[in-house]
């Protein structure tokens, strides 16, 4: 029987948000593919650093582990890596023990199609072409920032898991459309603010994450809300009067969000340090810059209207 993919949460993940190849990056742009590629091959058995994506990918590759919940989280390494460069890859993951058996190495070709063809809920990356093309498609995904953050758990290649995730969402342009955005980026506060009064009762469409999150709370649901292995938050720069909407939209859709910060301008970067975020997700490098120094993010790109 072919092995299905309908019921898993399926993570796409480049090499590059997985572990550490700043300096293969540099040579690749600087010096060329042949350059990149002997590199790789030389350098085969140099073990590499965890990346920015590695927290959160271990994370939820251990809730396999948990009683009823083995198989249901699928990591498949989404590269454009040639087979014959990618061995380098595959020795880090069996060094730090992650349950990834999957791959696609497309030797430079794109990627979008074989994110389809796998069902992928979430596609992390460093290549922001890659992501542009995988929501232009329909598909969550997002920017990982380069930053370093140094931790336990990123610095040690022993540690045996995260235990509880922690996955923070913007709202507007991330969670939501961007129609109300819009609104506030050509007419000003106010006129966002008035748009919101007026819709409180009609739900928000969705937006590029609408449908990862719902697949987040139908995991969730499936275990009591003390012991669930995914916690989620809201982080968003609304505040009263707008926040009704966020709310009923929530409720329409029937998803569980855990934590909401209505924030009303405030830095998101404090309060996503003290929620203990794995990953946030925010469309402005406003709020991803500052929140990468101390929480893993990543940037999520306005999809491309067409012509």
């Amino acid at each position: 029987m072919a092995y299905d993919l309908s019921n898993k949460l399926v993570i796409g993940v480049s090499s590059r948000a997985l572990f550490d190849l700043t300096e293969e990056n540099r040579i690749f742009e600087e010096e060329g593919v042949d350059a990149y590629c002997a590199y790789q091959v030389e350098h085969e058995k140099d073990l590499l650093k965890p990346g920015n994506g590695f927290p959160l990918i271990r994370a939820l590759l251990d809730i396999n582990k948990l009683p009823g919940f083995e198989g249901r989280v699928e990591v498949i390494i989404m590269s454009h890596n040639s087979p014959d460069t990618s061995l380098r890859v595959f020795n880090a993951v069996e060094h730090y023990g992650l349950g990834i058996s999957r791959a696609v190495l497309a030797s430079g070709a794109p990627l979008t199609p074989y994110l389809e063809a796998f069902q992928t809920d979430l596609y992390l990356s460093a290549d922001e072409a890659d992501v542009q093309a995988a929501i232009d498609c329909g598909i969550a995904a997002g920017i990982i920032c380069d930053n370093r953050i140094t931790s336990p758990d990123t610095a040690s290649d022993t540690a045996s898991g995260i235990g509880q995730i922690r996955i923070a969402f913007d709202g507007d342009a991330v969670l939501f459309s961007d129609e109300s955005e819009m609104i506030y980026q050509s007419q000003g506060l106010e006129a966002f603010e008035e748009n919101e009064r007026r819709m409180a009762e009609n739900p928000m469409q969705a937006g590029p994450f609408a449908k990862f999150l719902k697949t987040i709370s139908d995991l969730q649901k499936e275990l009591p809300q003390d012991v669930a292995p995914i916690r989620t938050a809201l982080v968003t720069a609304r505040s009263a009067p707008a926040h009704e909407r966020v709310i009923r939209t929530l409720r329409a859709w029937d998803v569980r969000i855990d934590e909401a910060f209505f924030l009303g301008g405030i830095t998101k970067r404090d309060v996503l340090k003290a929620f203990g975020a794995h990953i946030f997700f925010d469309d402005q490098p406003v709020h991803t810059d500052p929140a990468s120094e101390v929480v893993p993010s990543a940037r999520v790109p306005y999809k491309n209207k067409g012509p």
